[in-house]
């Protein structure tokens, strides 16, 4: 058996994980026109079940939330009946799986909300980038700044989702505060610029945040729920001059909250706003108590150096998962990887490109698990 740190024992909200290997939340576009979960989509996570925890795509709390073609959601009842068929199936598998709660705020456009114009923290649209739509290719608008009803109304989407999240069967939530979305716009001082007690100071522009998790908290113990952050990306143009201070702040508040786990994606490989040196995990580390995942970018080798060193407890993988479906097998092996470089086929609503990929085993023949014990 290897001595990896990556397949070192770990219990997280009294589960026993098989190892320290997370499946990334990868969008992906299988869910369809109506987003209900579907068996694509369960194909797809039980053949990476064997990690230690999946994170699935992200998935709209709401309508509202939608920014994303064929996306999935969890805001009504067909909806949660498809993820607890696939929760199920992961399940009996003996994989352990949580599920991201998203709302897309800005990253968003009318042609997904009927002609209404989408959400932000206030009206300042994302420069330099398009979105796909239902309708094709556009510039992203100038969005609604959110009046305090749409707030209120916002948080209790993320409390019903995560009620929904729980009769779906998953054994956590992870609250998507990373990437230029919804909860991200409001923590960032360039996207946020409110004058009220949702804008300004640390303590303002976290508030939304907080209040979501109280929500949620009523729902799941706080052990069962994480919270994904990203104080290095300028993805949906994202990074402002303070981003070290707000995101020191942030970690410092979560470190109270005594989540289930803090998923910071530390690595430049999804893009970086260039506002001062990035965020490493040992920073983190200095101010969160609690399980840290480090994500994006990394190797097997990078990722057991920072296990290693203490800095994180566990590892996000996504890419190399895409086309390497039994990805631990091969870390656990140093079989070596089929090459994840070519996204041509990766969105979309077939099989190509998303459960097509063969494990080592599959692609030369050779019984490659004989030696799993």
């Amino acid at each position: 058996m290897t001595d990896s740190a990556l397949f070192r024992p770990l219990t997280w909200a009294d589960n026993s994980l098989n190892n320290r290997m997370v499946l990334a939340p990868m969008t992906r576009g299988r869910a369809g026109s109506d987003r209900i979960p579907n068996k694509i989509m369960g194909d797809h996570y039980v053949q990476r079940a064997d990690a230690g925890l999946i994170i699935t795509e992200a998935t709209a709390i709401s309508k509202e939330g939608i920014g994303w073609v064929d996306s999935p959601g969890i805001y009504t009842d067909k909806m949660v009946d498809g993820w607890r068929s696939m929760v199920d199936r992961v399940h009996e598998v003996d994989g352990k799986i949580v599920l991201q709660l998203w709302h897309t705020g800005r990253a968003s456009h009318s042609d997904f909300h009927d002609g209404a114009l989408p959400l932000s923290a206030s009206a300042i649209a994302i420069q330099g980038d398009e979105i796909h739509t239902p309708k094709g290719k556009k510039a992203y608008e100038v969005p609604k700044a959110m009046s305090y009803d749409d707030i209120q109304r916002t948080v209790n989407d993320y409390k019903k989702a995560a009620v929904n999240a729980k009769a779906a069967g998953f054994d956590g939530i992870e609250v998507h505060a990373a990437n230029g979305y919804l909860i991200n716009q409001f923590l960032d001082s360039r996207s946020n610029q409110r004058d009220d007690k949702y804008g300004g100071s640390l303590e303002n522009r976290y508030r939304f945040l907080h209040e979501i998790l109280d929500a949620v908290f009523d729902v799941w113990p706080a052990e069962n729920v994480g919270v994904r952050l990203s104080p290095n990306g300028v993805f949906n143009d994202m990074g402002a001059d303070d981003f070290r201070e707000t995101f020191t702040y942030v970690a410092q508040q979560l470190n109270k909250r005594k989540l289930g786990y803090l998923h910071v994606m530390d690595g430049l490989a999804f893009g970086f706003h260039e506002r001062g040196e990035p965020m490493s995990l040992a920073e983190f580390r200095a101010l969160y108590d609690g399980l840290l995942i480090g994500n994006c970018g990394y190797t097997k080798a990078d990722a057991e150096q920072r296990i290693n060193d203490g800095d994180a407890d566990m590892i996000a993988f996504g890419r190399p998962w895409i086309t390497n479906p039994d990805l631990p097998t091969r870390f656990k092996h140093d079989y070596p990887l089929a090459a994840f470089d070519d996204p041509s086929t990766w969105y979309g609503g077939s099989e190509e490109g998303y459960t097509d990929f063969p494990t080592y085993r599959e692609k030369t023949g050779k019984d490659a698990m004989t030696s799993l014990t």
